[in-house]
Order: structure tokens, then sequence, then C-alpha cells
């Protein structure tokens, strides 16, 4: 069961482009969101503790990447990054840091979370981890894996609220069962054969769907390319995705795995062979009456 957060956001130069801070109600640790800008010139004793940092990038190829690291002295560790990129030690220039610090945090402490965010950020696929490698043998009493654990959940809601879903999968193992009430769409034709689920980002075809090996000229130019870059890619091999994958809405899902024109709305079903465009129609007069 899910419960309701207060999160208190404080822009600390009045600015939303600046340094915020965010901390959860009755939790002893804070996030420190800081353009790289003004990492420097920074005055503020927080950002110097122990900590864990997440460093938001593009890659070469424009893509979103993150490097998921651990210091004694976070602002140091990130002067550190500053000059190595100078120095052509590191290819990647970072803009914003996103700091998690908390009471009672040593090097055996965030040596374990920066090991557990790293891997968390590999599985959401969300994100490139730009981070290589992360120390694995920490040993921690049972509660203190508790402790960290708990440390985590609360970073995740709030590297969320702060913009960044770096932790986040697309989609829950357990959104996917139908049995569990979820609603699970289905596209099905000759050549292809795809499931997926709507959500709040708009539509997450599952891992295991195929995709049509022809393609219509009918089929829109901007998911032409989209169909070519995931074709291209490694999150389809063989006809067929290697993983979730969030598409912007339930036609460009569609046309991209049909190959040509298709209505989402009209064209993704449940099994019992209600489009979507139906439910959500049936939906919407339901709570009108």
């Amino acid at each position: 069961m899910s419960y309701g957060k207060t999160i208190e956001l404080f822009l600390v130069n009045g600015r939303t482009d600046s340094i915020t801070t965010a901390e959860l109600s009755n939790w002893n640790g804070k996030a420190i969101k800081i353009p790289r800008i003004e990492v420097a010139r920074c005055k503020r004793e927080d950002i110097t503790e122990p900590g864990v940092y997440f460093l938001f990038a593009k890659d070469d190829e424009g893509n979103d990447s993150v490097y998921i690291g651990e210091s004694e002295n976070v602002k140091e560790r990130l002067l550190q990054h500053m000059r190595d990129f100078d120095a052509g030690r590191e290819n990647f220039e970072w803009n914003t840091a996103v700091i998690f610090i908390g009471r009672d945090l040593n090097k055996a402490l965030i040596r374990y979370l920066e090991d557990r965010l790293a891997k968390m950020a590999r599985d959401s696929k969300r994100f490139v981890v730009l981070t290589k490698k992360t120390y694995k043998n920490t040993v921690l009493k049972e509660s203190q894996i508790a402790a960290m654990e708990e440390f985590i959940d609360n970073i995740r809601v709030l590297i969320n609220a702060l913009g960044y879903k770096a932790l986040e999968p697309y989609i829950q193992p357990y959104e996917k069962n139908p049995d569990e009430g979820h609603d699970i769409y289905y596209l099905e034709a000759s050549g292809y054969k795809a499931s997926g689920r709507a959500t709040s980002e708009g539509f997450v075809v599952f891992s295991g769907s195929t995709i049509n090996s022809s393609e219509s000229k009918s089929l829109p130019r901007g998911n032409k390319k989209l169909r070519e870059d995931l074709m291209s890619s490694a999150k389809i091999r063989n006809y067929t995705f290697t993983e979730d994958f969030l598409f912007p809405s339930l036609t460009s899902a569609a046309e991209c795995i049909a190959g040509c024109s298709i209505s989402g709305p009209g064209s993704w079903k449940l099994k019992d062979g209600r489009s979507y465009k139906e439910v959500q129609t049936a939906s919407i007069g339901s709570s009108a009456d």
C-alpha cells in the first residue's frame, strides 16, 4: 500500500535554475541539486559532507547519461571531475549534480549506496550509466543494510521529484500481469505480435514483442525514423524487443510495430477484444453519470 509523502523544496537563490534542496518529512537525509557552473563558488558546508551523487549529462550521441559516485567530501569530488574533464581524463561534461547526504553516513555506507544505485540505474535503462566500477564487497550489518535500503527508497522519491527518473524502470514487473488487474493491450497481425501498457508517460511495449519485418510507404516520416533507429539499436534483435520500450503514444507504438499508418487507440486491444479507444470512451461516459 502506498502512502502520501510531504516534500519540501527550497530554491536557495530564489531561482529554479540554481541550487535547490529537497527534503522529506521525518527523514534525516537531504537532496541538493546544483548546476555545474555553481559548484566551485558554492560555500555550503553540506555539500562537503559524505554522500552519493548523480552527474547528469549527454553522451556523444545525445543520449541522456548519468554518472553515479560517492565521496566523503562530495564538493571536492565534483571539482575533481571538472579538473579531470579539463585535463582530458574524462570525456563527459555533466551539467547538473544531484547530491544526497545524511546523518552518520560513512565510507562503507556510501559505497553500498553507490553500488546499489548504479545497478538500479542500469536496470531502469532510461539513462546511459557512465559509472565503470563500484565497490561490491561492502560488509554491513543487517540493521545497516535495512537503513540504507530505506535511504534508497527516499532517494528514489526525491530524485523523481527533482525531475530525474534515473532509477525508475518504464514499468514494474507486476504491472505486466493482467491477472493483477492491470490493463494489458495487444496488437497482433500477420508478421507481428506485441503487448504493452499505457502509462503516465506514454505507451510501454513489453520485451518479447515482435515487430513487422516489412514496411509500408504509408508509414509517417517521424515514426519511420523512430522505427529505423530502433531496428538499428540493441533494443531490437531479430525483429524482437529485447527490453521494455517507452513510446510517446499508442499510435507511434502501433505504427513502428506494424510498419504502416495505423490508429493506435483503435488498434491496441484488451484480450476481450475492446480497443483502448472503447475502454476510454466508456470510462469517460461512466464518470460523467
